[in-house]
């Protein structure tokens, strides 16, 4: 069945924008959590609600009284934020709970990062506040920053210094990446709002991303994980975001096996599987990036503009080497430079001296030097061309007056027009020049390869939202849900397998179980030769390698010679394996390709499906692409041409075209299939399918099922 967990959305509005705030814990001990968080709460943020300070050896902290406990406040605060040592915090979060509190913030660490000790002390706490309804953010986290209602409901001494309001989003997990990327305001990005989660002992990354997606303040989500806990949530919070148009860039840490054993001694989350963490992020549109550099300057860069129809590129400079660089590096992306419109190219010939190069990249030469005007004059028609969706001028130096002329003119030329103009500052020497970029907004990427792996980003995402248009009434698609309760697996024989797939209205090829070398000849007569038989096993699944097959059988007395070789080799290699006979097969049709489909249950995402190249291929070239089920029309045709071999199924080289149709109809169906028993079926092989030439339709030939049974 469909996963039917419950993802509505948490209700966070009065965590993100408070009326009142407990500190607990409140000090004025130098450097301590308590006092830190106590100077950013009173003195760096621009709060007007009530600040109630617990404290019960104080009567009063830097003019304000103090109460000894939450039971002792005279009105329940909508936020409690709990700054007290790890073996304190479950009697507060008692207090809280008794209390009505709404949300408490748990700055404290010592939990389920700790050991199993903490791990059950956690568990305690998450009991407690379920009790009362009291939500919990943390443990184990430096806070919450609300910079666009400049609220800090945080420890770091960092918070009034990070404080350039904007349209992005941040949900992180750990405190330190985050805090690294709040940092980038230094090149003049603005981040509204940073949700860092902890140890998610209740909410989650996923629920921050949900508010945003709805949030009127934000337009670009960014999230770092080191782990997802809840499949569901995550994929109904980033499809609300896809349906509300806004993007999500994500960086997954833990993709290698030392990044996973950090990430789970961080913060105790699932890392998963990276291959199927990317697979689910391309599905629903997530822009996944490799490093925080990359995540900084694709954020930025859709903080300041949509990608539009028009995706072709302009490159103007004044360095005949910077635009060739840059022209490689654009052509290494994939990406496509744009030809210019003929009245660009009359500016250009009229404004440039003749040993310029006007095309495309444009190369205004030393001529900047010497005529201060030149690029106030062209970079504009270039930026404005109908042609180019985003113009890139790289600036190789500083060179001092002239370059900060060159930084005016772009921000002026930007002015003017409604496509991108992306400043690539290359050098060391951050003069003028640079200061006056990124007091204008720009955030200018620092080298060439980082600005084009922007730029490839924020065109492959245009290409996506124009695949797959906003809808903001479309349900979620949420992953299946395993069944709770121990369980053991068995493997279903092929016989038993292709069953299943034929009443899922799944086309096969004729086939049958026989019994006797008798009943396997007079099969074999029935359908025609030449004909496949195999052994019918649960017990033995990697039938070839026994010698359990033989293929290519054109007539009885090769069938009756099969079935004594086969079960000898079944008695051989498998003498405690459960014969159920013999599985007569037509054999396929001459050509074709082979391909396989398959689907495994994942931890966190429930039913994946993996298709690409079979056969012998499969292995040796990992040639796939995934998706999370269910799957629909689109996400089948899309992974038909993922591949890397979609050439082969599309008439390379003089090859008959695949039949697409039935291709994505079977995957359609496997879908379908598996979603309908997802409480039993644990995995799925087809290998090798079939695929013929336009109408001779897409056939398993091999199937293995596991299925799921009470331990």
């Amino acid at each position: 069945m469909q996963g039917t967990q419950d993802t509505r959305p948490v209700d966070i509005a009065r965590l993100i924008r408070p009326r009142s705030i407990a500190l607990v814990g409140a000090s004025e001990r130098e450097g301590s959590i308590g006092e830190r968080t106590l100077t950013n709460l009173i003195e760096h943020s621009e709060f007007d609600g009530e600040v109630y300070l617990v404290n019960p050896t104080k009567a009063e902290l830097r003019g304000r009284q103090c109460w000894p406990s939450v039971a002792a406040l005279p009105a329940t605060p909508d936020v409690a934020v709990v700054a007290v040592p790890a073996s304190g915090v479950l009697a507060v979060i008692e207090e809280c709970t008794a209390r009505g509190v709404g949300f408490a913030v748990i700055l404290s660490s010592g939990f389920g990062e700790a050991g199993e000790e903490g791990e059950r002390e956690q568990q305690r706490m998450k009991e407690i506040a379920a009790r009362g309804g009291l939500r919990l953010y943390g443990p184990n986290c430096p806070g919450l920053t609300n910079v666009n209602h400049r609220l800090g409901l945080t420890f770091s001494p960092s918070f009034p210094h990070d404080l350039t309001k904007g349209p992005i989003g941040l949900a992180t997990q750990g405190g330190g990446l985050g805090r690294n990327v709040m940092q980038a305001m230094e090149r003049g990005i603005g981040i509204g709002l940073w949700a860092s989660t902890g140890n998610e002992v209740d909410l989650q990354v996923a629920d921050f991303i949900h508010y945003m997606a709805d949030a009127p303040d934000i337009e670009v989500v960014v999230t770092l994980l080191e782990g997802i806990k809840d499949g569901a949530k995550f994929a109904a919070a980033v499809q609300r975001c896809a349906a509300n148009g806004k993007p999500v860039i994500g960086l997954k840490v833990g993709r290698s096996e030392y990044g996973r054993k950090a990430a789970q001694s961080h913060t105790a989350s699932l890392t998963g599987s990276a291959e199927v963490n990317s697979a689910v992020f391309r599905q629903f549109g997530v822009i996944e990036v490799d490093d925080i550099d990359e995540l900084v300057d694709t954020a930025w860069l859709f903080a300041r503009a949509m990608p539009g129809a028009q995706e072709a590129l302009g490159i103007y400079c004044s360095s005949g080497g910077t635009a060739a660089l840059t022209a490689d590096a654009v052509g290494a992306a994939g990406l496509t430079l744009a030809t210019f419109a003929p009245e660009t190219t009359a500016v250009l010939r009229a404004k440039l001296p003749d040993y310029a190069a006007i095309g495309n990249p444009v190369d205004t030469t030393a001529m900047v030097l010497s005529d201060k005007t030149v690029v106030e004059t062209t970079l504009g028609c270039v930026a404005n061309d109908p042609h180019t969706g985003l113009t890139i001028v790289p600036i190789a130096l500083d060179y001092g007056e002239t370059t900060t002329r060159m930084a005016d003119n772009i921000i002026n030329a930007q002015k003017d027009s409604a496509s991108p103009i992306v400043p690539i500052w290359m050098s060391d020497r951050l003069g003028e020049g640079y200061r006056k970029l990124v007091a204008a907004g720009f955030a200018p990427p620092r080298s060439v390869n980082k600005s084009i792996a922007a730029i490839a980003r924020w065109v492959e995402y245009g290409r996506w939202k124009r695949a797959n248009p906003s809808n903001p009434e479309a349900r979620p698609v949420l992953p299946t849900r395993a069944p709770e309760g121990e369980f053991a697996t068995r493997s279903l024989s092929e016989s038993q397998a292709k069953a299943q797939l034929k009443q899922a209205g799944i086309a096969l090829l004729p086939q049958g179980l026989a019994s006797s070398a008798e009943q396997a000849c007079a099969l074999a007569d029935g359908m025609g030769y030449p004909v496949v038989a195999k052994i019918a096993s649960a017990q033995i699944v990697h039938k070839s390698d026994i010698g359990g097959v033989k293929v290519g059988l054109r007539d009885a007395a090769q069938v009756a010679e099969a079935w004594r070789e086969i079960m000898a080799a079944a008695a051989k290699h498998h003498p405690e394996a459960t014969v159920d006979g013999l599985l007569v097969e037509k054999m396929a049709p001459r050509g074709g390709t082979e391909l396989m489909v398959g689907v495994t249950r994942d931890p966190v995402f429930g039913h994946v499906m993996t298709f690409g190249l079979g056969g012998i291929y499969v292995e040796v070239l990992r040639d796939v692409t995934r998706r999370m089920l269910p799957i629909g029309p689109r996400d089948a045709a899309a992974m038909v041409r993922e591949i890397r071999g979609f050439a082969l199924l599309d008439g390379a080289r003089g090859r008959p075209k695949a039949d697409l149709a039935a291709l994505e109809t079977l995957l359609l169906r496997v879908s379908e299939f598996v979603v309908a028993n997802a409480d039993r079926i644990e995995e799925m092989d087809l290998n090798p399918v079939w695929v013929g030439a336009v109408g001779e339709g897409a056939l398993p030939l091999d199937a293995v099922i596991i299925e799921r049974v009470p331990a």
